[in-house]
């Protein structure tokens, strides 16, 4: 009687049993699946073979498959590509783990935060609304129309270019640039 009287209710306000959700964005040419965690979907996207590289070498493949939830900004391959000369091949070295771990964290913030909500802090906020990752950097957004755009604390600005492509253990908005914490 209760289970009958909760459906009729959801179908009376407009709502469906089953949560309809819209298909995941493509992703560097792969599908991304909302079954799979952060890391199985990154190793699909032929645009983020340097950020599965730098994940790898930093030893975040665990974390970042665990249950999470974790918001990533995942630079593309040309982010990465337009850091200085020798910048990549320098943070993959052992010795440098310490500063890419770094770098990585300050992508990722707890929980799963979808585009929807950022516009809506930002809103909430005056025109931007600023966040702590799991790394402790802060990271400043805006909108414009409806673009997000992400700030580091070196004033570094990259855009959403894709947003809200749902992970098992959060979600992955794609940036085109790579993001740094202060020095």
């Amino acid at each position: 009687m209760l289970k009958t009287s909760l459906i009729a209710l959801a179908l009376t306000v407009g709502l469906s049993a089953a949560p309809a959700f819209a298909k995941n964005p493509m992703v560097g040419g792969a599908a991304m699946f909302p079954s799979k965690n952060i890391i199985q979907n990154a190793l699909k996207s032929k645009d983020h073979t340097t950020l599965v590289a730098a994940v790898k070498a930093a030893g975040l493949v665990e974390t970042l498959s665990g249950k999470g939830p974790f918001t990533v900004f995942a630079p593309t391959n040309a982010a990465f590509a337009a850091l200085p000369a020798g910048t990549v091949d320098t943070l993959l070295k052992p010795e440098n783990k310490g500063q890419l771990t770094k770098i990585l964290t300050c992508h990722v913030v707890s929980g799963s935060v979808m585009a929807k909500a950022v516009m809506s802090m930002v809103k909430s906020d005056g025109g931007s609304h600023t966040v702590k990752t799991v790394g402790g950097c802060d990271l400043t957004f805006k909108v414009d129309g409806k673009k997000v755009t992400v700030t580091d604390e070196t004033g570094g600005v990259a855009t959403v270019t894709i947003a809200d492509v749902r992970q098992s253990n959060g979600v992955i908005h794609v940036i085109d640039k790579v993001l740094l914490p202060k020095s």
